[in-house]
């Protein structure tokens, strides 16, 4: 395995204790519950053997982690996509074991495991995850997230300074004030519908997003992209299949399966002002985007892709939003490149 990348001794600081869950966690016994009641026998490939641990944070809030590729790799913690979660698919854990890399990744505030931080702002995130990374013994890190892990990806490159080695941007929303950028213009009607209500406010979104929640808790993996259909260009349907189906709902029904805390805090922080300015990024950062993206259209990848000299920039014409996950390996080795 190579060793490009990996974090050297000087870049590891003492692990601090953390609550390692058993194996049979919380979300194991859910999962497996599913797998029996909803799921067809091929989840097992489907969802990453990951290791969970909780980290109690100076604020007393309790972070859900989860662990799984190559533990002896150098630490990448992923931001998932909204409202998803941290629950890791099988494919990620082999080919982040394949390129040598530990994937660490978490609920975010008020998804799944993790405790609400009610008005969060986007770059709160930050601190979190400066805990989350000491509890892991490591100083200097990279990060990577997709759609509305986007923006807090970036949030960890411009506000936690030299522990950041690089960053990798999936899909991301630009900020909702971006100068020049019509935000809503370009994305299906489902999103149309959600970013509209986080406008009118907290109440008018919880009433959506409730019943959002209710219908993906009803949904099966194949019947999921119907769920979506105003979201999905013909090459996300064609991704949305099989393993990729079968880890999509799964990850969403663990991070919504105690209500719309996390989705709703989400939301209203695209809504409103980021609490940092991309334009001041200062480490490589990597950002990707579909050209036939109907939940993040391309204009977003092409104003954050302007902001800083330290951006660089896989605009895909062909690809949607689902479908970039078909650059995760590529992904993993430009992280890895940077120094």
């Amino acid at each position: 395995m190579s060793s490009v990348g990996r974090p050297k001794a000087s870049d590891r600081r003492p692990v601090r204790p953390c609550a390692w869950t058993a194996e049979t966690s919380r979300f194991s016994r859910q999962f497996g519950l599913l797998r029996r009641l909803v799921y067809s026998p091929s989840m097992t490939s489907a969802i990453a053997e990951a290791r969970e641990f909780d980290v109690t944070l100076p604020d007393g809030r309790t972070l859900h982690a989860f662990e799984a590729g190559d533990p002896s790799g150098t630490l990448c913690i992923f931001h998932h996509g909204t409202p998803t979660s941290g629950v890791i698919s099988g494919r990620t854990a082999e080919v982040a074991a394949q390129k040598g890399i530990r994937v660490v990744s978490y609920d975010r505030a008020g998804y799944g495991g993790s405790s609400r931080n009610p008005k969060r702002r986007v770059a709160d995130v930050a601190a979190d995850i400066a805990v989350l990374a000491d509890t892991c013994g490591v100083d200097r890190f990279r990060t990577w997230g997709n759609s509305g892990g986007g923006p807090h990806v970036l949030a960890c490159a411009a506000l936690l300074g030299p522990r950041m080695i690089a960053a990798a941007s999936v899909a991301s929303v630009a900020p909702f004030d971006a100068n020049g950028l019509d935000f809503l213009a370009g994305m299906g009607q489902h999103n149309l519908n959600e970013f509209s209500a986080a406008i009118e406010g907290e109440a008018p979104l919880r009433a959506y997003l409730e019943k959002a929640r209710r219908e993906v808790l009803s949904t099966t993996p194949e019947s999921l992209h119907q769920s979506m259909e105003s979201l999905l260009p013909p090459v996300d349907r064609r991704v949305l299949t099989g393993d990729r189906a079968v880890a999509a709902l799964a990850s969403m029904t663990h991070g919504l399966r105690d209500g719309i805390d996390g989705w709703t805090d989400d939301d209203l922080a695209f809504a409103k002002p980021w609490g940092f300015d991309v334009d001041g990024i200062d480490v490589p950062v990597l950002v990707l985007q579909g050209g036939m993206d109907l939940m993040v259209p391309v204009a977003h990848g092409e104003w954050l892709a302007a902001r800083s000299d330290r951006i660089t920039s896989w605009l895909c014409p062909e690809e949607g939003h689902l479908s970039m996950d078909s650059k995760l390996a590529e992904l993993f080795e430009w992280l890895l490149e940077q120094a």
